[in-house]
This record gives C-alpha cells, sequence and structure tokens, in this order.
C-alpha cells in the first residue's frame, strides 16, 4: 500500500469556472432577481451578503443557470445550500484522478458512472459532474424529503433525467449496503460526509461562522447554507464516517476504481490512515483543495492493484 501526496493546491483548480471573482452583470443576464442582493462593499467590490440564506441561494441558482445549463434549481428551507466552487473543485480534481490512470486524458461520457453518497437535497455533485464532463450518477440519501427535491430539480432540468439516478439508503447504518449492485462498476464515489459529532457542535460552529461573516456575535444563527441534522452531525462525527465507510468499500474491491470523500479535520487523516493500512488498500491519494478560506482534503482509495487499474476499461466498447 502507497500513500501519495499531492502537491498542495494554494487556489481552486484550473478548471474550475469560478477562479476569477463573480462577473455580477453576467449572472443577473440570466437570473435578473439577485439584483437584490448585490451591493459595493468598503474596498469597492460587488458582492452579496453572504450571511443571509437567500442571497447565497440566488447566486446558486444563478450560477448554476449561467455556467452549467440548468434552468430551474431550488431548495426547502433548511437543507443544505453548497458552496459551488468547492464543489466544483471536488469534481475537477476527480477528474485528473481518472485521467492518471487512462493515459492523462480525462474520461468523459455517459459509461463513466459515479456514486454520490449523501446527495443532499441540492444533487450538485451529479449536476456538476455531468456538465463538466457528461458523467452519470447514482445519488444516494436517508432524507426521503432531500431526494423528492432531487426529482424535482431532474424534472425541471429534462436532460439530467437519463443520467442521475436516485435511491434512498433505508438502512442509515450503513454507507453502501444494498446501493451497489452486483452488476454495478463506479469509477469513484464521491461523499461530502457529516462534520460534527453532535447537533450542539453543530450549531456552535455555525454561530461562529455567521459571527465571521457579520462581525456580530449570535446565540441562534441562521445558517447560511443551511443543512438538516443527517447533513452536518453524526454520532462519532467525521471520522466515524469515513472509517466506516472504509470498512464497508472492502466489500466492493473490483466495483469501483476510486472510493473518496472530503476530510475536513486534519487531525482526523492519522487514524483514517491506520484504517486504510488495515483493510490493505493498494493506493491512497491525499489531495488538498484550498477553498477560499477553508483548507480540505480529498482522500481517495482503491483495492485495485497497478495491474487491474491498468486493465480497468473506462468506457464501454
Amino acid at each position: 500500500m502507497k500513500n501519495t501526496p499531492i502537491q498542495n493546491k494554494s487556489s481552486l483548480h484550473p478548471r474550475n469556472k469560478h477562479r476569477s471573482r463573480y462577473d455580477f452583470d453576467v449572472l443577473l443576464h440570466k437570473t435578473p432577481e439577485l439584483k437584490t442582493f448585490i451591493y459595493t462593499n468598503e474596498h469597492g467590490i460587488e458582492t452579496i451578503d453572504f450571511s443571509n440564506p437567500l442571497a447565497v441561494k440566488t447566486l446558486n441558482k444563478a450560477l448554476l443557470k449561467t455556467y452549467y445549463g440548468i434552468l430551474d434549481w431550488n431548495l426547502p428551507e433548511d437543507y443544505l445550500c453548497p458552496p459551488i466552487p468547492g464543489r466544483a473543485d471536488y469534481i475537477h480534481q476527480i477528474a485528473d484522478l481518472l485521467a492518471e490512470e487512462n493515459q492523462n486524458m480525462i474520461p468523459t461520457g455517459e459509461a463513466i458512472m459515479g456514486l454520490d453518497i449523501g446527495v443532499g437535497a441540492n444533487c450538485i455533485y451529479p449536476i456538476l459532474g455531468n456538465s463538466e464532463y457528461g458523467w452519470s450518477f447514482v445519488a444516494t440519501d436517508i432524507d426521503a424529503t432531500a431526494l423528492e427535491n432531487c426529482v424535482s430539480i431532474i424534472e425541471k432540468n429534462p436532460h439530467l433525467s437519463e443520467v442521475i439516478s436516485l435511491q434512498q439508503q433505508v438502512n442509515s447504518r450503513f454507507i453502501f449496503k444494498d446501493i451497489i449492485q452486483p452488476e454495478d462498476k463506479f469509477a469513484f464515489t464521491i461523499c461530502n460526509p457529516p462534520f460534527h459529532d453532535s447537533k450542539e457542535e453543530a450549531a456552535k460552529s455555525a454561530s461562529r461562522k455567521v459571527s465571521n461573516l457579520t462581525n456580530q456575535k449570535t446565540a441562534n444563527p441562521i445558517l447560511n447554507f443551511g443543512g438538516q441534522n443527517n447533513e452536518l452531525w453524526c454520532e462519532g462525527g467525521e471520522l466515524a464516517f469515513i472509517n466506516q465507510m472504509i470498512y464497508e468499500s472492502v466489500k466492493y474491491p473490483k466495483q469501483c476504481f476510486w472510493f473518496t470523500t472530503l476530510v475536513s479535520k486534519k487531525d482526523n487523516l492519522k487514524s483514517i490512515y491506520k484504517t486504510l493500512n488495515k483493510v490493505e488498500a493498494a493506493a491512497i491519494k491525499t489531495i488538498e483543495m484550498n477553498q477560499g478560506q477553508k483548507i480540505s482534503r480529498l482522500l481517495a482509495w482503491t483495492f485495485l492493484s497497478e495491474k487491474q487499474r491498468k486493465e480497468w476499461k473506462f468506457t464501454i466498447e
């Protein structure tokens, strides 16, 4: 087993459409309602109030319509509204990961299947992955309401109907069990795991985040990016969730090329590597991603030997 560190990224991925400041003139052309939320800050720069949930959601609508061909996108109240630049970075990093094993060519098209663990109500990874690279997705969640909203998004954007399949994980104790079927073959899995280990910790974090954005302390924060309990926390937090994912992945060694997840807490990596060594992963890669003020890590592992990775067919002949 080899752990290969990847060079740190000091900015968003080179192919990320959001490396520069938002061009509000372009965004307003597609989404005029965004104008309500735009103001000029003390530095003379046009921006929005990122502590305002409605402003953040409207910005996302504009970005998805302008850059990713999504005509209609919405979320139920209090569901996670993802920062699109960071989510796009994850997709581009996976593309590079696949290219490394495909003669440095990014495999594209509907034959490339990804598995999104915890798609949420926003359906963001399948949307971005399909728009950028034409990939198909199986998207799962334990939350029926979240999946219902994904159905609504797909219905309003019919081009997604043939490339995104939704599946509810009815047993919250499991991640891959009953989702990965014997005939499935995934190029990758993708996951933004619950970060906190309790509802209280999630609330404290939200309070700090809103305070940083508004420079005002608040005891009852409105989450600017929202989030349901299962999206924000689970027993044991991020570390427990990822370890569970690793132990389950052992049962599907030849059905997925790269298992991947975000790791927010750097201190968790030591324990995660120990688990990966224990299950005898054939290769591990850790990619640092700089997303504004936040540094996260993409962790990828595979059980395929070097020979098996070379023999893997990314496209259907």
